[in-house]
């Protein structure tokens, strides 16, 4: 499991409020020949630094920020929602006002985009800085967020402060001049922004023969240049470049994704991850979010999901049933199926195995809620089960067709497939479906239920009769043989 609250981090730069306004639209405008858009949902979410910080807090890390915002209601309302997130803020009110990003959707497409901002004044910049410094010492990685906004004019002196103090400073650039960005630890542009920098490159070799020329012209440890379909390359000093291809399956979004990708980077490396491990866990990180509509982030549920089914394609054993109802929800959203099923499965045998295969079958993600050992002595007896709950969660989870693995203490799992909402509900054995506890939500959310038959000549309790038959006949084999040589010894 990955686990990232070790990590103490500050995140400076421009913070700013992205607005999404969303309806449907289904005529042109008489006026001019644009879409109207009829207004059904008004939606605020933290953008810029303030989504790198949600990003981190998403992931588990502890995070505090520093920014600047405005003297109105805008400020105010970024400023609540950090708080409520759980995430300190150390914000200077300038004399500009808060930056606003308003966007209009319609069937999950963006229309137009508006944007309400005024470039912060030098005086300002030089005031939020000498108050930031002081802040620095408490941390153990310094994120800079830098959209351009004027907030971060005074970086340098943030970056040479962080050296003094021996704290890695990560930095998210902005603009044609990287010389204000000299000695940081790590800066990531994206491609773009990188030739922008250096010029166009010809082929992979210029490629790495010119970010080895920006890492020596800074001054900085490690570049890392994010190449959307084409990947990560991450440069150092002196190792060979690291390079890695994307991981996006479906890409609906691109929106905050590079917060995302720093974000992840920034919290595995301060829990001492190596770059190139930091590196594949924000390429996974990156791959969330893009399949989400609007600034997005990838919670630490999300995220350990994707590390274990890239381990070993194994399935995700959920602690709870929160993180994995974020999972079905993000899974129902991408347009597939989910489907549930539950038992005991104590001693796993093929019968299972190949009835779980049917199951997984009937869609495009497949649960398994495992009854805890409490509840299976209940329904089994006392000397059940044989194999103890975690180790039966974890040889489900290894299973290539199972994609999460929960437990459940109840009666029955009613309240779970409640909470869940699966698509399709699956049980085996001679029941009818409105039998199956859970069908009424299922059908009250338009779901399915079925049923399979199970395998015939399997059972874990045939399975434990023939071992205790076993043993018996193996204890009476030695007690004739133990009396048999005391016969011969008289």
């Amino acid at each position: 499991m990955l686990d990232f609250s070790n990590a103490r981090i500050l995140v400076i730069g421009d913070v700013m409020l992205d607005q999404y306004w969303s309806g449907p639209s289904e005529r042109v405008s008489p006026e001019a020949p644009v879409p109207v858009v009829k207004i059904k949902n008004d939606e605020v979410r933290l953008g810029g630094a303030a989504n790198v910080a949600l990003n981190l807090k998403a992931l588990g890390a502890q995070v505090e920020i520093a920014g600047v915002i405005g003297k109105d209601s805008a400020g105010e309302e970024l400023t609540n929602a950090l708080n409520q997130y759980g995430i300190s803020t150390h914000f200077y009110l300038g004399s500009t006002p808060t930056i606003r990003k308003l966007r209009i959707l319609s069937r999950h497409q963006q229309l137009l985009r508006m944007d309400f901002e005024e470039t912060l004044p030098p005086e300002d910049s030089l005031i939020f800085t000498t108050q930031t410094l002081p802040l620095l010492k408490n941390f153990d990685l310094v994120l800079i967020s830098d959209y351009g906004k004027g907030c971060l004019n005074e970086v340098q002196r943030l970056i040479q402060k962080s050296n003094e103090l021996q704290i890695k400073t990560f930095i998210d650039p902005k603009g044609d001049c990287y010389e204000k960005y000299r000695g940081a630890t790590l800066i990531k542009p994206n491609q773009s922004e990188f030739c922008q920098i250096t010029g166009s490159f010809n082929d992979e070799n210029d490629f790495d023969i010119k970010a080895a020329h920006l890492i020596e012209k800074l001054k900085i440890e490690h570049l890392l240049v994010t190449r959307s379909e084409h990947g990560m390359a991450l440069f150092g000093k002196t190792n060979t470049p690291y390079k890695i291809a994307t991981r996006a399956q479906d890409v609906y979004d691109v929106t905050g994704a590079g917060d995302t990708v720093i974000a992840t980077l920034a919290a595995a490396f301060a829990n001492g991850k190596n770059l190139q491990e930091s590196v594949n866990l924000a390429n996974m990180a990156a791959g969330i979010v893009v399949a989400k509509v609007g600034t997005a982030t990838a919670s630490i549920a999300e995220l350990n999901d994707q590390f274990s089914q890239s381990q070993r394609h194994q399935g995700y054993v959920s602690p709870s049933k929160e993180q994995l109802k974020e999972l079905v929800e993000q899974a129902q959203q991408q347009g597939q199926k989910v489907v549930f099923t539950n038992g005991c499965f104590d001693i796993l045998h093929s019968g299972h195995v190949r009835y779980l295969d049917e199951a997984a079958k009937q869609g495009d993600k497949l649960i398994i809620a495992v009854n805890t050992d409490e509840s299976v002595q209940t329904l089994k007896g006392p000397s059940r089960p044989i194999i103890p709950l975690e180790n039966r969660m974890e040889l489900l989870a290894s299973l290539s067709f199972v994609d999460w693995v929960v437990p459940f203490s109840e009666e029955t799992p009613r309240d779970l497939i409640c909470y869940l909402q699966p698509d399709v509900l699956v049980k085996g054995g001679d029941y009818q479906p409105h039998e199956i506890a859970g069908c009424d939500c299922v059908w009250e959310n338009g779901g399915e239920v079925k049923i399979l038959s199970f395998w015939d000549g399997f059972s874990t309790s045939n399975i434990v009769e023939r071992i205790q038959t076993s043993l018996n006949d193996h204890r009476s084999n030695q007690n004739n043989a133990n009396g048999g040589a005391k016969g011969d010894a008289k």
